[in-house]
């Protein structure tokens, strides 16, 4: 049996009987009363064993500062006494107290200091709790901080990394189209999302142009959007129709052992001996907008629903002739449920904002993302991707 099963059967026995001197001696803590200035008159049978000192080694001899290590020291002189002189008591401080064999023991203290009926100090009266095991907790919390810190930080590369391979640096030039896209993740942009576009070629004056949103955030999403977006690349390949390709989509998402699901807006542009047209078609994504002249902008993009929720979608399409001056503009929901407080940015201030910047592809996205931006005090909370497919005038 330890010295410390001992010392607490020893007070629970002086308990029953009652015995105030076992008590004292006895109890599962320190107990020692000191002079204002610190010297040691008295301690009970419990302190002195913790510290391997007999009483007459340590009464009147020492004061409680020289049981303590020289950072104890320091703290005592800088905190730890003159808090006890201005408010009478003190609690909790965690020091180490030093054994008669050089060991460490880690403590906390209670103390108070009593007066006199003229208010000069007159005893300290000190309570002292042995905390090694829960030094020990404390150490061991400390490492798994350190530990999970480290883990964040890799993830945050690891997400930083990924990001930088969804989304295209720049969108690419194509002959006789005006094209801009632009791209701003939530928050400080740590934490990968799933908004993404691409742009690239089916055959000669043949593009495809999609945007979509991967449900969720971080690696798994990431995972996802990386998966959608070859997907697309590949389904191009062998179907020229937009529906086509969100029905294979949907099928890949359904067999792929995630539960997560996307929108995507999905656009395809040919030109023709006439100019450019396009077939468009959209899976639980907002429409894209023709923006026409003077006119409103039209959602335009057929309709569908989410992807990778059910067995076999419909996914209607809409062909629609390209003039010389329109543009097409492409966005993610980032963009209307942008928010600022309880106050959403919502299709009002979108609409007003594409008719204040009409003009070029470059002009409608940088327009559009810094209104957003703006709204939201430059923090948005959710993802946001833009792009615009424009005609120039000849």
């Amino acid at each position: 049996m330890t010295s410390e099963s001992l010392a607490r059967e020893a007070f629970l026995e002086a308990l029953v009987y009652d015995d105030p001197v076992q008590l004292y001696e006895r109890a599962p803590c320190g107990f020692l009363s000191t002079t204002p200035d610190g010297v040691i008159v008295k301690c009970n049978g419990t302190f002195r064993t913790w510290i391997g000192l007999e009483a007459g080694d340590i009464v009147g001899k020492l004061s409680f500062v020289d049981l303590l290590t020289p950072g104890g020291r320091i703290y005592h002189e800088t905190h730890y006494a003159p808090s006890l002189k201005m408010h009478d008591s003190v609690r909790e401080i965690a020091l180490d107290l030093v054994r008669s064999d050089g060991r460490r023991l880690p403590v906390l203290v209670n103390a108070t200091l009593d007066r006199d009926i003229d208010g000069r100090p007159r005893v300290i009266r000190i309570a002292v709790f042995d905390a090694t095991e829960r030094r020990r907790y404390e150490r061991e919390l400390l490492r798994a901080k350190e530990a999970a810190e480290s883990s964040e930080e890799r993830a945050h590369s690891l997400a930083r990394t990924l990001q930088q391979t969804l989304i295209p640096p720049t969108p690419p030039t194509i002959p006789l189209l005006d094209v801009a896209a632009a791209y701003r993740p939530a928050g400080d942009g740590v934490e990968v999302g799933g908004d993404f576009y691409d742009v690239f070629p089916a055959g000669h004056e043949d593009w495809v142009v999609v945007i979509g949103d991967v449900c969720g955030k971080g690696v798994d999403a990431a995972v996802v959007t990386a998966l959608v977006r070859h997907t697309v690349r590949a389904l191009a390949v062998g179907h020229d129709e937009p529906s086509r390709i969100l029905e294979g989509l949907n099928e890949v998402l359904l067999q792929h052992e995630t539960d997560r699901f996307c929108t995507v807006a999905l656009m395809r542009l040919r030109r023709d001996s006439d100019g450019w047209y396009a077939v468009l078609g959209t899976g639980g994504h907002p429409s894209p907008l023709l923006v026409r002249g003077d006119a409103a902008p039209e959602p335009c993009g057929g309709g569908g629903p989410l992807i990778g929720i059910f067995d076999h979608p419909s996914f209607a399409e809409t062909t629609l002739r390209l003039l010389p001056g329109d543009l097409l503009l492409l966005y993610t929901d980032g963009v209307p449920e942008g928010r600022r407080d309880s106050d959403l940015y919502g299709d009002e201030r979108l609409l007003a904002t594409i008719s204040r910047h009409r003009g070029s592809a470059a002009d409608l996205v940088g327009g559009l993302v810094a209104d957003v931006l703006d709204f939201q005090r430059q923090d948005p909370r959710d993802d946001i991707a833009v792009l615009a497919i424009g005609v120039p005038h000849a």
